[in-house]
């Protein structure tokens, strides 16, 4: 069992942060492996060709560990989510007639460009909305499989709904995929790092994630796992990393039209970035040295006491099965004032998000029982059961 880590952060001690679903705080040995990649370029005639290479292989073999891959070569470098989503969406097949699956209110990054591939192809978008029962993560994993038939291409979703941490069993939903010949494509970004992912027993087609958030690491990175089915794609972009033999640089001119093997052709242009590789390379292997199953038991038990006192003032919060531990959704309903909730959080320095209609509150290991303790003033300061 993990104890708190808040020493390895630099978080103020009066700030209660419950927002990692927005933005993750930096672990201190994140920022020291930032600033020593910036001072690379102060010495350009010190950066050997290596280093464009052998920092990237080591996140990939970092990352595959995180999720389980058993081929470090299926994972690439990317900017963004949408990036990745992006060269999933160009090389999978959708016909005219066909329908992609979404989930209701999935994040804009996993939906604009199937909107776009369905008006392109003559397919259309099928919203599965989300169950109006209390139980929301079951109900609306059996919806979702009830919508998978033959008509099905691509059903494109994540592993917890970013809004309020509703878990889908992707499992089944996998299983289920395959039976009917449909791909899956996950957005990972709000899980990965934080809930356990196996991409041996889910089998996703593509795996993407934002690295700023679960990930710990800088803005303006991810990574992206990419199955057999994109082995002989086409990406988005070319780029001369992708190509074989481009550790070579005499050979540069010599055009190469093979890429790489597996994903490295979906990797975005300049993927060696001396800051941002070592940064997210440096936060993979703090998660892998406390163990994800850990960050999730963490999360569990320094929330759960609170949960319970909140629910029994009159919010609505799933129940743990149903819901991540590190991301959960509080719906006021009529029994508080959720104008004074407000005040209250921003008095006591208490940073959650308001997602729709649900309080979004996403802890971490850097999180105490006592902060939950302050989550609970705020409540009863709120309260219209009093």
């Amino acid at each position: 069992m993990l104890d708190c880590q808040k020493h390895l952060f630099d978080l103020e001690d009066e700030v209660v942060y419950l927002n990692g679903a927005y933005m993750s705080p930096q672990l201190k040995s994140v920022e020291a492996a930032g600033l020593q990649g910036l001072r690379m370029k102060n010495r350009p005639y010190q950066v050997s060709i290596q280093d464009f290479f052998q920092p990237v292989e080591d996140l990939k073999v970092a990352f595959a560990q995180l999720i389980h891959a058993t081929e470090y070569q299926r994972v690439a470098v990317i900017p963004s989510v949408s990036y990745g989503i992006a060269n999933a969406a160009r090389n999978l097949p959708v016909s005219k007639g066909q329908k992609i699956l979404l989930m209701q209110e999935q994040f804009p990054s996993n939906y604009y460009i199937w909107e776009k591939v369905a008006l392109e192809k003559g397919a259309r978008l099928e919203i599965i909305s989300a169950p109006s029962a209390p139980e929301r993560g079951e109900a609306w994993t059996e919806k979702i499989l009830q919508s998978i038939d033959n008509e099905t291409a691509v059903v494109a979703m994540a592993h917890v709904h970013w809004a309020d941490g509703s878990v889908f069993d992707l499992k089944r939903v996998g299983e289920k995929a395959r039976k009917m010949g449909a791909a899956l494509v996950i957005d990972g970004t709000q899980s990965v790092g934080a809930l356990p992912f196996d991409v041996r027993e889910i089998q996703p087609d593509a795996l993407i994630c934002a690295g700023y958030k679960w990930l710990l690491g800088p803005y303006s990175i991810g990574l992206a796992y990419y199955g057999p089915a994109f082995d002989n794609g086409r990406p988005i972009e070319e780029n001369w990393i992708n190509r074989l033999d481009s550790h070579i640089f005499q050979k540069l001119v010599q055009y190469q039209p093979e890429y790489k093997p597996f994903a490295a052709r979906y990797a975005v242009g300049e993927q060696s970035n001396f800051i941002h590789v070592p940064m997210m390379l440096t936060a993979i292997r703090q998660i892998l040295d406390w163990g994800v199953e850990n960050v999730q038991s963490y999360c569990k038990q320094i929330s759960e006491e609170a949960i319970s006192k909140i629910v029994a003032m009159g919010a609505r919060i799933d129940t743990s099965h149903q819901r991540a531990a590190h991301l959960f959704g509080v719906r006021l309903g009529d029994a508080f004032d959720a104008e004074k909730l407000q005040a209250a959080l921003h008095e006591h320095k208490v940073y959650v998000s308001f997602r729709g209609d649900a309080i979004r509150v996403a802890p971490h290991v850097y999180n105490t029982k006592a902060d939950f303790a302050t989550l609970v003033a705020c409540f009863e300061k709120s309260s219209l059961m009093r």
